[in-house]
């Protein structure tokens, strides 16, 4: 083994790899040296190599005396460089003294954040539950079915209810779902966008994963009356809408009182300091975006970090606009409390189940505000497989796995507080992340990336104290090139997966039956970047391909789906969910496919409201930018009113029926 390789291999990452097919793969020497230098790691010269080696030995050793985890049975290990005696106070306060020749720590279990305190500093040791916590800790009987929603598609109960969904929005369909029997309402991530810049609207490209999309706000909230639906269409006109949007809020802000002002921002779950510093990226991200400089990276040095004495003058300059972004962080907190306080008022055993995407943008506030904790010069990405031959980067940044224990895990502790403190549950995007990662690096093609694994069980360790402490059940998007082990990693701490109807077939490619997938899952019939049920059928997907040129032989593609259609038909006339020949019409095909993905074994069953309806267009399509109007679509009527459609109300009946609540 070469030193090169050997390094790589101690830093996390892979040079051999096995693709979507099982082939074998090999990272090339150009990108393992690339990918070690955006690491702090290079690696041209065996000077460089041995040198890097001591940096990443100092590392690991720093890390180790910083932070452990376990769980609530394990017998805990002290690092080397931890001297006894030492003293162990728990999260409850509670003292224990460890004698001199120990060089463990009996199993802790009390779940917390303990402290060990020694000679040479303090270390955190996090003890977590073994499992997350489950559907049947929260829903008796432990099977619930839920909709999943696009937030900003939502029309509300006056006039439209605005240009967008937003959580009063929100607040309005859950009640309507949990009275429905729906025990969970699944939404799109409502994290941090850039309120400056109407252009940047993708939730799963966003500024913090610590903060909230403020825009979602609900005005109600604070006097603000009912607002008419400006689009008067079905697509999102966010460029209009955007601006529209934060100077009705900010004519809020404008007439409140000082008290009130603080009150509303005092509702956030962060500390004054914190909100402080995000607010004050807010508002310097408004100013250089006037001057045509979109992120922190472009703008003056002297604003590129937050304790500058810039940026320090700019806030005693700026206060009320500080004040307005903190005010408003306060707001989008209260709104989301009172979605999942009207979600589980209406009967629902779960509420909210809110969204965390993979990564944030690098020139966000997250990376502003701790760049220490993210990785610089590499974005998130999946390798080269048949969905996309030329790999995929998506833009995006996260945490650095080389600084995490250093860091105590606190950037990971904080963004999981921020997603399941509101609320029931948390779905985790791209879950295969918390094991390993594929890494591109800046400037690159995405095939010339490699993965770069994660502390995947302290990572699983700490998200399953997050679940227990937050009381809070976890889903994990599992779809794509999936390790060896890690769904039964999964399956162990109680994650669930996504079982996808689309993805469900055996080797052959015949469609398995719903009873035998695994019952640590969200059974699914689509998600937001695959057709809908009734744009499958339709073949509205293939409509898409073909006008961006992506199919080879469209007459081809348009017999092979007719053949699917017929092999899934007949799977749901054996299962008892459909009869006859195949229809023409969509509508009875979503009604029989719901009731056969509701039957499954899966102690959760997740139906997009875009399927509930039985619309024909999905809400992305992956690989496009302006070419398909990603993130844009609208419900045609609020949830209300289509609950109160026949065809609707019997789908959400089959539910109940499988999953009475």
């Amino acid at each position: 083994m070469s030193g090169l390789d050997r390094l790589a291999r101690e830093a996390g990452l892979l040079p051999q790899w096995e693709d979507a097919a099982g082939t074998a793969q090999e990272v090339s020497a150009e990108t393992l040296e690339l990918v070690l230098a955006a690491l702090g790691l290079p690696a041209a010269t065996p000077e460089e190599i041995d040198t890097s080696h001591q940096r990443l030995a100092d590392l690991r050793a720093e890390g180790g005396q910083r932070f452990i985890s376990a769980t609530v049975r394990e017998t805990i290990m002290l690092p080397a460089g931890i001297d006894t005696p030492a003293a162990l106070v728990l999260e409850n306060g509670e003292r224990r003294n460890i004698d001199q020749a120990a060089r463990t720590i009996g199993a802790i279990p009390e779940p917390g954040y303990h402290r060990l305190l020694h000679g040479r500093g303090e270390t955190t040791i996090a003890v977590a539950p073994e499992r997350c916590l489950g559907v049947g800790d929260v829903v008796p009987g432990g099977r619930a079915w839920g909709i999943a929603v696009q937030l900003p598609s939502l029309r509300g109960q006056t006039h439209g209810g605005g240009a967008f969904g937003d959580l009063g929005t929100l607040a309005q369909a859950a009640e309507a779902l949990g009275r429905s029997g729906a025990d969970f309402v699944a939404i799109s991530p409502i994290h941090a966008l850039f309120p400056a810049d109407p252009r940047r609207f993708s939730p799963y490209s966003p500024s913090s994963r610590t903060f909230l999309n403020a825009l979602l706000a609900d005005p109600a909230l604070v006097g603000g009356e009912a607002e008419a639906d400006a689009s008067g269409g079905d697509l999102i006109n966010w460029e209009a809408a955007i601006p529209d949007r934060l100077a009705r809020l900010r004519g809020l802000f404008d007439a409140a009182s000082p008290a009130e002002r603080r009150r509303i921002a005092s509702l956030d779950h962060v500390s004054d300091d914190e909100r402080a510093v995000h607010a004050l990226h807010d508002a310097l991200h408004a100013h250089f975006t006037g001057e045509g400089q979109h992120g922190w990276r472009e703008w003056p040095a002297e604003y590129r970090q937050p304790d500058s004495a810039a940026a320090i003058a700019f806030t005693a300059e700026n206060s009320d606009e500080i004040a307005f972004y903190g005010w408003l962080q306060g707001l989008a907190r209260h709104s989301l409390l009172n979605a999942q306080r009207t979600a589980c008022g209406a009967g629902m055993g779960c509420g909210i189940v809110t969204d965390l995407a993979v990564g944030v943008d690098p020139g966000g506030a997250d990376c502003w505000t701790r760049p220490e904790a993210f990785l610089e010069g590499l974005s998130v990405g999946a390798p080269p497989d048949l969905l996309g031959p030329e790999g995929q980067d998506w833009g995006l940044t996260t945490f650095n796995p080389l600084t995490l224990h250093n860091d105590e895990f606190r950037a990971f502790r904080k963004t999981l507080a921020a997603a399941m403190g509101a609320a029931g549950g948390v779905r985790i995007d791209h879950m295969l992340g918390l094991g390993r990662l594929w890494v591109v690096p800046h400037g690159y093609p995405s095939s010339m990336g490699c993965y770069l694994t994660m502390p995947q069980r302290d990572l699983m360790n700490v998200l399953a104290l997050e679940s227990w402490r937050h009381r809070c059940i976890v889903i994990g998007e599992d779809l794509g090139t999936v390790p060896p082990g890690f769904r039964d990693a999964m399956r162990a701490r109680r994650v669930h997966g996504m079982r996808v109807l689309w993805f469900e077939r055996d080797a052959d490619g015949v469609f398995t039956d719903p009873a035998d997938w695994t019952r640590e899952a969200a059974a699914m019939t689509s998600t937001h970047d695959v057709p809908t049920l009734a744009g499958w059928w339709r073949g509205r997907d293939l409509d898409w391909a073909q006008a961006l040129g992506r199919i080879a032989d469209e007459a081809e593609s348009r017999t092979q789906r007719k053949a699917e259609k017929a092999a899934l038909w007949r799977a749901l006339c054996d299962a008892g969910h459909a009869e006859g020949p195949p229809p023409a019409d969509p509508a009875p095909f979503v009604t029989a496919a719901i009731a056969h993905v509701a039957a499954s074994a899966c102690d959760l069953a997740l139906v997009p409201l875009e399927d509930l309806a039985g619309l024909p267009e999905q809400p992305n399509l992956p690989g496009t930018i302006d070419e398909h109007p990603n993130w844009r679509r609208r419900m045609p009527h609020t949830v209300e009113t289509l609950l109160a459609r026949p065809e609707v109300a019997a789908r959400a009946a089959a539910l109940n029926q499988s999953r009475p609540a």
